[in-house]
């Protein structure tokens, strides 16, 4: 009868939805290659591609260079304020803060490298564009004065746009500032190391970054003073093909070496050991 018939249908096999979450892929920015965000990050941020460098943050770039758990952050107090009263930086400030941290656009440290204790500025260009205000100034010409006093080597890794813009005069005032306390140093033949990222520009790049005992940059760096579209309408007339990169610098000689991330600690360790006059043999710690 036709109320004990049952129809057969084919079964379907039973498929399970997995969602992978939204911010588990990367995208490069230089030939849109995705990947995952561990591989990424394995990679030091940098795209397994192209090669391109992403930016790193201040603290990564701590962790990548100084010995683990050898470091410690310095100048914690200072903040910057709006002392010319200039419309909206207090707003611009606290959304600075929000997102990305409280060090300012500068973090300091005191650590070792390869059991070398150094001293270390990074900027942070996720703080207002890494913008060069009184406090990256200040914090700067503490940690040199640091290795003044303790004869220890100083290196500052730079990502900027210049000159912090709603601080004015104020701002440009730490070029001169840093200049002199770095000068302090080359007298005392405490080295100095200069690190350039992308970007290096304005102000940064026409004080503290170029003045180093040696000066790296990592591959594919934009730097320079004023923009290319500001540079070509003031010449009137086409720029070179690479201009303000990296190797474009390295080919003029304005800087020294162009280093790989993955490079970066080894080489940084074994200028210092050299400007030192440590001994090589040491060198096996800087791996």
């Amino acid at each position: 009868m036709a109320w004990f018939r049952k129809d057969k249908k084919a079964r379907q096999p039973r498929r399970e939805r997995h969602e992978i979450p939204a911010d588990a892929w990367e995208k490069c920015e230089a030939c849109a290659h995705t990947d995952i965000r561990e591989k990424f990050a394995r990679n030091l941020n940098v795209c397994p591609n192209c090669d391109y460098h992403r930016r790193l943050r201040a603290v990564e770039y701590v962790q990548l260079l100084l010995d683990d758990d050898k470091w410690e952050e310095t100048e914690t107090e200072l903040r910057s304020i709006d002392a010319l009263g200039f419309p909206d930086y207090e707003a611009r400030l606290k959304k600075a803060r929000t997102n990305a941290g409280e060090t300012d656009a500068i973090l300091t440290v005191a650590g070792t490298l390869g059991e070398m204790p150094v001293n270390l500025g990074v900027m942070d260009f996720a703080f207002m564009g890494g913008s060069m205000g009184s406090v990256v100034g200040e914090k700067i010409a503490r940690l040199a004065q640091r290795s003044l006093e303790r004869k220890h080597p100083l290196i500052v890794i730079s990502a900027s746009g210049g000159a912090r813009m709603q601080e004015g005069v104020l701002s440009l005032m730490q070029m001169a500032k840093v200049s002199a306390v770095l000068s302090q140093l080359a007298d005392r033949r405490i080295p100095y190391v200069s690190i350039l990222t992308n970007p290096t520009t304005g102000g940064v790049s026409a004080s503290y970054a170029m003045l180093g005992d040696a000066i790296l940059a990592e591959p594919g760096a934009v730097i320079g003073f004023a923009g290319p579209r500001v540079i070509k309408q003031t010449l009137g007339q086409d720029l070179p093909e690479g201009f303000q990169t990296a190797e474009f610098l390295l080919d003029h000689g304005i800087l020294d070496d162009v280093v790989h991330r993955k490079d970066l600690r080894q080489t940084v360790g074994r200028l210092l050991r050299h400007m030192s006059g440590k001994p090589a043999a040491s060198a096996w710690a800087i791996t």
